[in-house]
Protein backbone atom coordinates (compact mmCIF):
# COMPACT_ATOMS: atom_id res chain seq x y z
CA UNK A 1 0.00 0.00 0.00
CA UNK A 2 1.00 3.62 -0.29
CA UNK A 3 -0.09 6.85 1.34
CA UNK A 4 -1.89 9.09 -1.17
CA UNK A 5 -2.57 12.00 1.21
CA UNK A 6 -0.75 11.99 4.56
CA UNK A 7 -2.16 13.71 7.66
CA UNK A 8 -0.97 17.30 8.30
CA UNK A 9 0.30 18.86 11.52
CA UNK A 10 -2.40 20.80 13.38
CA UNK A 11 -2.22 23.64 15.88
CA UNK A 12 -5.33 24.54 17.87
CA UNK A 13 -6.63 25.62 21.26
CA UNK A 14 -8.06 23.49 24.05
CA UNK A 15 -11.78 22.90 23.59
CA UNK A 16 -11.61 23.01 19.76
CA UNK A 17 -12.81 20.27 17.40
CA UNK A 18 -10.09 18.99 15.05
CA UNK A 19 -9.52 16.11 12.69
CA UNK A 20 -6.64 14.38 10.95
CA UNK A 21 -7.25 12.63 7.64
CA UNK A 22 -5.28 10.11 5.63
CA UNK A 23 -5.84 8.48 2.20
CA UNK A 24 -4.18 5.17 1.35
CA UNK A 25 -4.29 2.99 -1.76
CA UNK A 26 -3.17 -0.53 -2.61
CA UNK A 27 -4.08 -3.88 -4.14
CA UNK A 28 -5.51 -5.67 -2.29
CA UNK A 29 -7.34 -2.71 -0.71
CA UNK A 30 -5.46 -1.86 2.51
CA UNK A 31 -6.80 -1.77 6.06
CA UNK A 32 -6.24 1.60 7.73
CA UNK A 33 -5.68 1.99 11.48
CA UNK A 34 -4.58 4.94 13.65
CA UNK A 35 -2.05 4.90 16.48
CA UNK A 36 -0.83 7.54 18.89
CA UNK A 37 2.94 7.31 19.18
CA UNK A 38 4.12 7.56 22.78
CA UNK A 39 7.81 8.44 22.68
CA UNK A 40 10.18 7.67 25.48
CA UNK A 41 13.70 8.92 26.07
CA UNK A 42 15.10 6.39 23.56
CA UNK A 43 12.75 6.72 20.59
CA UNK A 44 9.38 5.03 20.18
CA UNK A 45 8.24 3.62 23.47
CA UNK A 46 4.81 2.28 22.51
CA UNK A 47 1.87 2.65 20.16
CA UNK A 48 -1.61 3.29 21.47
CA UNK A 49 -4.23 1.86 19.10
CA UNK A 50 -6.99 4.41 18.64
CA UNK A 51 -9.71 5.12 19.58
CA UNK A 52 -9.14 3.07 22.76
CA UNK A 53 -11.46 4.18 25.56
CA UNK A 54 -11.19 7.91 24.87
CA UNK A 55 -14.55 9.65 25.03
CA UNK A 56 -13.43 12.68 23.00
CA UNK A 57 -11.93 10.74 20.09
CA UNK A 58 -13.63 9.02 17.15
CA UNK A 59 -12.17 7.06 14.22
CA UNK A 60 -13.94 6.74 10.89
CA UNK A 61 -12.91 5.04 7.64
CA UNK A 62 -14.60 4.66 4.30
CA UNK A 63 -13.75 3.22 0.92
CA UNK A 64 -12.69 5.60 -1.84
CA UNK A 65 -12.63 8.05 -3.37
CA UNK A 66 -10.78 5.85 -5.92
CA UNK A 67 -10.92 2.07 -6.42
CA UNK A 68 -8.67 0.22 -3.90
CA UNK A 69 -8.43 3.42 -1.85
CA UNK A 70 -9.39 3.97 1.79
CA UNK A 71 -9.80 7.30 3.59
CA UNK A 72 -9.63 7.54 7.37
CA UNK A 73 -10.14 10.27 9.95
CA UNK A 74 -9.41 10.89 13.60
CA UNK A 75 -11.87 13.37 15.13
CA UNK A 76 -11.03 14.91 18.51
CA UNK A 77 -13.67 17.01 20.27
CA UNK A 78 -13.13 18.72 22.63
CA UNK A 79 -9.35 19.00 22.25
CA UNK A 80 -7.36 18.76 25.50
CA UNK A 81 -3.69 19.11 26.42
CA UNK A 82 -3.51 15.29 26.75
CA UNK A 83 -4.37 14.94 23.05
CA UNK A 84 -1.14 16.66 21.97
CA UNK A 85 1.36 14.35 20.31
CA UNK A 86 2.13 12.35 17.21
CA UNK A 87 -0.60 10.39 15.41
CA UNK A 88 0.17 7.69 12.86
CA UNK A 89 -1.92 6.53 9.91
CA UNK A 90 -0.98 2.87 9.28
CA UNK A 91 -2.06 1.03 6.12
CA UNK A 92 -1.49 -2.69 5.64
CA UNK A 93 -2.42 -5.44 3.21
CA UNK A 94 -1.00 -8.81 2.09
CA UNK A 95 1.77 -7.01 0.16
CA UNK A 96 3.12 -4.89 3.01
CA UNK A 97 2.50 -1.74 4.97
CA UNK A 98 2.92 2.03 4.84
CA UNK A 99 2.75 4.72 7.50
CA UNK A 100 2.56 8.50 7.75
CA UNK A 101 2.25 10.65 10.83
CA UNK A 102 1.38 14.18 11.93
CA UNK A 103 1.64 16.11 15.17
CA UNK A 104 -1.15 17.79 17.08
CA UNK A 105 -0.02 20.86 19.02
CA UNK A 106 -2.38 22.12 21.72
CA UNK A 107 -2.13 25.70 23.02
CA UNK A 108 -4.21 27.76 25.47
CA UNK A 109 -4.82 30.75 23.19
CA UNK A 110 -4.76 31.40 19.44
CA UNK A 111 -2.15 34.11 20.10
CA UNK A 112 0.35 31.38 21.10
CA UNK A 113 0.03 29.78 17.66
CA UNK A 114 1.31 32.87 15.84
CA UNK A 115 4.35 32.93 18.13
CA UNK A 116 5.31 29.26 17.86
CA UNK A 117 3.77 27.69 14.74
CA UNK A 118 5.87 26.51 11.80
CA UNK A 119 4.88 27.50 8.28
CA UNK A 120 2.89 24.80 6.52
CA UNK A 121 0.89 23.60 9.52
CA UNK A 122 -2.89 23.84 9.41
CA UNK A 123 -5.29 25.40 11.87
Amino acid sequence: PSIVTPPKDIWNVTGAQIYLSCEVIGIPTPVLIWNKIIRGQYGVQRMELLPGDRENLAIQTRGGPEKHEVTGWVLISPLSKEDAGEYECHASNAKGEATASAKIHVVETLHEIALTKDDGAEL
